[in-house]
C-alpha cells in the first residue's frame, strides 16, 4: 500500500454542521425504518448511481485513464447532487451554487471525454 493509501489528509475536515449531520447520517445507515424526505433522497441517489462506474474505472491498468474514467461519474454524481438542489432547495446562494457546479462539472466532463477519445485512447 502507498503511504497515499494511509493518509488522513485524504479527507476534508467539515464544518461543525456538517459533521452533525454526518453523525446523523451514520445512525441513520445503521436503521433504515427511518424515512427520508424526497429532496435527501434525490442528493443519495445523485452519488449512488455513480459509485459502480466510479470503481469499474479503477480497475482500468493505466493510471491517467483510470483518474480519469473515474472523475466523469464523480463529475456527473455532483450534477445530480446539484439538479436535487435546484429542485428541492430554498437558499437562493445554494441554487446559484448549484448551477456554478453544473456548468464548471459538465464543460469538465466534456474535457475528460475528448481526451479519452483522443490522447487517452493512446494510453
Amino acid at each position: 500500500m502507498s503511504a497515499m493509501g494511509a493518509d488522513s489528509s485524504m479527507s476534508v475536515d467539515l464544518p461543525e454542521i456538517c459533521k452533525t449531520a454526518e453523525a446523523m447520517a451514520g445512525d441513520m445507515s445503521m436503521d433504515m425504518s427511518h424515512e427520508m424526505d424526497q429532496a435527501h433522497t434525490d442528493l443519495m441517489a445523485g452519488m449512488d448511481v455513480t459509485n459502480k462506474q466510479m470503481m469499474d474505472s479503477m480497475m482500468v491498468e493505466d493510471i491517467d485513464v483510470a483518474f480519469v474514467c473515474g472523475m466523469i461519474p464523480h463529475h456527473q454524481g455532483a450534477i445530480n447532487m446539484a439538479k436535487a438542489e435546484l429542485e428541492h432547495g430554498d437558499n437562493q446562494w445554494a441554487k446559484d451554487m448549484a448551477q456554478k457546479v453544473i456548468d464548471a462539472q459538465e464543460q469538465e466532463m466534456a474535457d475528460m471525454i475528448a481526451w479519452l477519445e483522443g490522447e487517452g485512447a493512446n494510453e
